[in-house]
């Protein structure tokens, strides 16, 4: 998430808190108000996906969300009562990293079986589900990890549409060993003879293997079987009907009252802007502040789209001088985000303070930041680590919240993007760090060594896009070194900046590949810095993959 406001040593998606107490910055709609902006047509169509810990846990919900399907990850332990409430049409029980017969590993209430959902366990949610009717769970005598060639029964509607064989993708080291009653096998591999089970009579399912990873063939398929046959959800929820339908909803909430909404020139707050611009007009009022330390044009390009294209109330803030003046001789990167956050939360709130009748704040938290931050009580919040986005506005405003995208992925929020009209190019663009080049400029902050990697980072993403490679990228930046290298120039010596390129590959941000670039490609970038920025005379590529390293340097 980027809301346009910095981040301070923490993931971006994090949600924000007050710097200097770490407490909920602005109230917030209550969860059950929250769940209840869920469409009717969501609701209809709802499938829930019980998290057990899984490290791909989302990525089922967002699998299932490419069946035009609406997707909530819950916790695991979820009452039979409120799943009756929610009503969905089917559960997905996910993985996890425990095993079922240790003390203390999670559990579900034996009812939910009983319920006449349909059920598809996922590995540790297979597990689960055979041993809770009866089954028996040992540790495999032979552990898989990785691809397996996997052999199914034609009969089965889960496997409908796919070959006889195809490759699974396992990661386990436990099996079920001996099935429940009324239970049969539907596929196998070489080492793994229960790969795949249902119930004979009801509609209960487990897989052995991961569907939700591309690794696994047809696992896109797969699910859809699942969810559109088995489940017999239609398939209606569509990222334009839920626009108008938030769009009434906040007309509703905010009726005549203004919203501000902080600008940082990043896809999600900007997505927000483009809804509630939509929604309410001229009540909306958007906040950039310009800390000195943006990406090259990036305030023009701001302004331009939203004063000149969307006609909204925009209000940019020139602070550089004051955020500069602030970092000089600061070289700790946790210190850097910290004078950041606090200097924009005081300009953020003297500006907030002449937009008379403001009485929301509007924010780009998507679904992600509400699952990892425990804000949902139907959520995963037994299996998440508490953290605090530090870079939010003090609680004493009194804002309330307004969160359009709190129920999107981040590429549900991109495609919600292109149907408000935003331009792909601000739609697609990379994330940047709430703190901007400070913690790309290793070491000290100055005015000029914030101008030399801004030069140097504009030719990179030139290019990238000259390449027809920024899409295949998900994030791509120029890091300055606080060393300095010999080179020669002509006849003469130099004695100067060292460069880093950072190019990843990810889909989650939460592990992420380095970008095999053709040696074209990075040499067309070395001279091309090299020649037009002053102060580098050496480019060098980080091809650290994450973990162990993050993406970003600072």
């Amino acid at each position: 998430m980027h809301t346009g406001f910095p981040t301070h040593g923490v993931p971006k998606h994090h949600r924000m808190q007050n710097i200097m107490s770490g407490t909920e910055t602005c109230t917030r709609p209550s969860d059950s108000s929250a769940a209840s902006e869920v469409s009717a047509a969501a609701r209809e169509d709802l499938i829930l996906v019980m998290d057990f810990g899984s490290q791909t846990a989302q990525l089922i919900a967002r699998r299932v969300r490419d069946q035009n399907v609406f997707c909530q990850l819950v916790r695991h332990d979820l009452s039979v009562a409120r799943i009756q409430e929610l009503r969905p049409r089917g559960l997905i029980l996910s993985g996890g990293p425990a095993s079922v017969y240790e003390p203390g590993a999670p559990r579900i209430d034996p009812r939910i079986l009983e319920l006449g959902i349909p059920v598809l366990g996922i590995c540790y949610g297979m597990q689960l589900t055979c041993q809770t009717l009866g089954g028996r769970i040992l540790a495999a005598e032979s552990r898989e990890f990785g691809r397996s060639p996997c052999r199914h029964a034609t009969d089965c509607r889960l496997f409908d549409g796919l070959p006889d064989s195809f490759v699974a993708w396992m990661s386990h080291g436990d099996q079920v060993d001996v099935l429940p009653a009324d239970f049969a096998t539907i596929a196998q591999t070489d080492t793994c003879p229960n790969a795949a089970v249902r119930h004979r009579t009801r509609p209960l399912y487990g897989l052995q293997f991961h569907p939700e990873v591309t690794h696994t063939e047809f696992g896109a398929l797969l699910l859809r079987n699942f969810v559109r046959t088995i489940c017999g959800c239609r398939g209606t929820w569509q990222i334009a009907s839920l626009i108008e339908q938030q769009r009434q909803l906040i007309r509703e909430r905010v009726g005549a009252d203004r919203v501000i909404c902080g600008l940082s020139g990043g896809v999600d707050s900007s997505v927000v802007a483009a809804m509630i611009s939509g929604a309410v007009g001229d009540q909306l009022s958007c906040i950039f502040v310009d800390h000195g330390m943006l990406r090259k044009d990036e305030r023009r390009h701001v302004e331009h789209q939203f004063r000149d294209h969307f006609h909204t109330d925009l209000h940019v803030v020139d602070a550089s001088e004051l955020f500069l003046r602030e970092l000089a001789g600061v070289t700790d990167p946790q210190e850097k985000r910290r004078i950041i956050g606090r200097l924009f939360i005081d300009v953020f709130r003297e500006e907030a303070r002449s937009i008379p009748n403001a009485r929301f704040l509007a924010q780009g938290t998507l679904y992600p930041d509400v699952i990892e931050s425990g804000a949902n009580p139907d959520g995963p919040a037994a299996t998440i680590k508490t953290h605090h986005n530090v870079g939010g506005l003090p609680a004493e405003l009194g804002f309330e919240l307004i969160e359009p995208l709190r129920d999107l992925f981040k590429d549900e929020g991109r495609r919600m993007g292109i149907e408000l009209g935003l331009p792909e190019a601000m739609v697609w663009r990379h994330p940047f760090p709430g703190p901007g080049l400070a913690v790309r400029c290793i070491g000290e902050v100055t005015r000029e060594r914030i101008q030399v990697i801004r030069e140097a980072d504009a030719i990179l993403i030139e290019e990238l896009l000259a390449a027809g490679l920024y899409r295949e990228i998900q994030q791509a930046f120029v890091v300055l070194l606080p060393v300095r290298s010999v080179g020669v120039m002509g006849d003469s010596r130099t004695y100067e900046n060292v460069a880093a390129v950072r190019a990843i590959r990810t889909e989650d941000f939460m592990t992420a590949d380095w970008f095999p670039f053709a040696p074209d490609v990075l040499q067309r970038v070395s001279s091309r810095i090299i020649n037009s920025v002053r102060g580098i005379n050496r480019v060098v590529y980080d091809i650290s993959s994450k973990p162990p390293a993050t993406i970003e340097w600072e």
